[in-house]
């Protein structure tokens, strides 16, 4: 079996990052005229013909040039891929970045179409495992005689608000007095043992009954939201961009495909916990083996752990949006813990 010698793994650098920007088969006299490799045409040629029989290059006809293999990606990943970011780059992205989101709700409601904004590729949010969300405060906000704003928030970000109805007797101190009271008792505690710890203080308690079955409907109302994965789609049609996918056929799977969101999840979970890229038969899902999968975690609060992805074709510039994820990644995880 042959080696690929440093001399071959420049040639594919070379012919990678060429196809990544051209979408055109790489022949040896274009690679010998722009690479600078500083070799022949004709031994680029006899390299060439060395890392096609070694499964780096396809030739899609046999007149034409030669194309990345999945296994040429993978390489290129693992051993070749350069710096992806200027300084410059990697503050214009953060900056974009943090001045569109600002908090949990944020990335729940708009940080996949954000992400996908800044790629053109399509993106993928992924939110913490959510099973032992704890609280982190409650407020009560007077909004009217006899009406209070109940507001819990948790410990990885989320808040949720609802108007209950409350006793005439109880007036703003009162409200602010009860609010802290909960907070301190409450905090910590997941949304499942404040809503049967509360039913019992409302079933035998002198406090208002209203205000506490109120908090544990709500923690309830948000327990089951947040039971299962959810993951959110931005930008589907920016899979349409490329060539690759004009095809009719080809992008109608692939859209498919999005809508599938425990596919999606499982996906995004094979990634957790570091970046990743999933190349071509990688993903493990027929209608993306055409594309790559790029994904950085985030983490929230106290421990709980997210990731962001983008999917593209596999002809992707890989340096440059594994770093951007990564940057990405990272931002969220200051911004939310």
């Amino acid at each position: 079996m042959m080696d690929v010698d440093a001399r071959k793994l420049r040639i594919l650098q070379a012919i990678i990052e060429d196809y990544i920007l051209s979408n055109t088969p790489v022949g040896s006299r274009t690679l010998s005229k722009t690479s600078g490799l500083g070799v022949s045409s004709a031994t680029i040629r006899n390299e060439m013909a060395d890392l096609t029989e070694m499964g780096y290059l396809m030739q899609p006809h046999v007149s034409a040039g030669r194309v990345p293999s999945e296994k040429a990606y993978r390489l290129y990943v693992t051993r070749l891929m350069p710096e992806g970011l200027t300084d410059a780059e990697r503050e214009r992205a953060r900056t974009f970045f943090t001045s569109r989101i600002h908090d949990m709700e944020d990335l729940l409601a708009q940080g996949a179409e954000v992400i996908s904004e800044l790629t053109h590729y399509t993106a993928l949010v992924l939110t913490p495992r959510q099973s032992d969300l704890k609280v982190s405060r409650v407020q009560l906000v007077p909004v009217g005689e006899g009406r209070a704003l109940l507001v819990i928030v948790t410990d990885s970000g989320i808040i949720r608000d609802t108007v209950l109805r409350v006793s005439g007797r109880l007036d703003d101190t009162s409200l602010y007095t009860i609010g802290r009271m909960l907070s301190e008792r409450l905090q910590g505690l997941t949304l499942r043992q404040v809503r049967e710890l509360l039913y019992g203080y409302a079933a035998h308690s002198d406090a208002d009954a209203r205000v506490l079955s109120g908090i544990a409907d709500l923690a309830g109302q948000m327990e089951k939201q947040t039971e299962s994965d959810r993951v959110t789609v931005g930008g589907a049609h920016c899979i349409l961009y490329y060539p690759e996918y004009a095809e009719v056929s080809r992008a109608r799977a692939f859209m498919a495909e999005l809508e599938d969101r425990d596919c999606l999840i499982s996906l995004m979970r094979q990634c957790e916990g570091q970046p990743s890229v999933l190349i071509g038969a990688e993903t493990g899902i027929p209608a993306f083996s055409d594309c790559s999968v790029i994904t950085a975690p985030y983490r929230v609060g106290h421990g709980h752990t997210g990731a962001i992805g983008i999917i593209g074709p596999t002809r992707m510039p890989y340096a440059h949006m594994t770093e951007l994820m990564t940057l990405l990644g990272e931002a969220l995880s200051e911004m939310l813990s």
